[in-house]
């Protein structure tokens, strides 16, 4: 599902932010991505959801070359893929059910479509009773479960999650994992960013440990 093979990314300077990069992910793994800030974990996730391009080496996710996409296929890559940023990104002037229904208003979904399929997926995420309220008016970890809502809402076959649970205590950071882990049960690649312990010996998922861009370890 997800090959990285020989990737390189190096930036003006020249800064390698990424050196000689190969692992590969299965259809409906589980993976957890470690390793210190700063070690390339952004610039990986950022190449996986076709932000930027490898300099050299290869980046397949599903069918997609990511250094092959051209302007035009992006926006319809990115329809197949999940995207939940640590910070929730969440448009602070629309509503939880407005955010969430983003991605199926820019597919062109209908609107009872729409309805249908926001209310249902607000619903797993246990918060469908906060669809009229504002970002700024729920908790941090409701926040979450939308940001993770939007990101699901349009069925990707492959979720990215930057440091998902770094804002939460460890009570709200399981309630996220069990989450993630039912939609990884549902078929979803799932791809997590954390430096959150707690969780990697609790979930003993397979580790992918980066350091100074460089692989250093994939194990359980």
């Amino acid at each position: 599902m997800i090959q990285l093979s020989h990737v390189y990314k190096t930036y003006n300077g020249p800064i390698h932010a990424l050196r000689d990069i190969s692992f590969e992910i299965d259809k409906g793994e589980f993976v957890f991505l470690t390793g210190p800030s700063g070690a390339g974990k952004t610039t990986l996730f950022r190449m996986i959801s076709a932000f930027d391009k490898p300099t050299s080496g290869k980046v397949v996710v599903g069918d997609f070359s990511i250094d092959q996409l051209t302007n035009s296929d992006i926006p319809y890559y990115r329809r197949k893929v999940g995207v939940v940023f640590q910070d929730f990104k969440l448009l602070k002037n629309k509503t939880i059910f407005e955010n969430v229904a983003l991605p199926l208003n820019i597919r062109g979904d209908t609107s009872d479509s729409i309805k249908t399929k926001v209310m249902d997926t607000l619903d797993l995420l246990g918060i469908q009773q906060k669809h009229n309220q504002y970002p700024d008016l729920i908790s941090g970890g409701e926040q979450q479960r939308a940001a993770i809502a939007r990101s699901i809402i349009h069925q990707p076959f492959v979720l990215i999650a930057d440091e998902p649970t770094g804002n939460l205590d460890h009570s709200l950071a399981q309630e996220i994992m069990k989450i993630l882990e039912q939609i990884c049960a549902q078929g979803t690649t799932v791809f997590v960013a954390t430096h959150d312990t707690f969780l990697i010996s609790k979930y003993k998922k397979r580790r992918i440990e980066i350091q100074n861009g460089e692989v250093i370890e994939a194990k359980i």
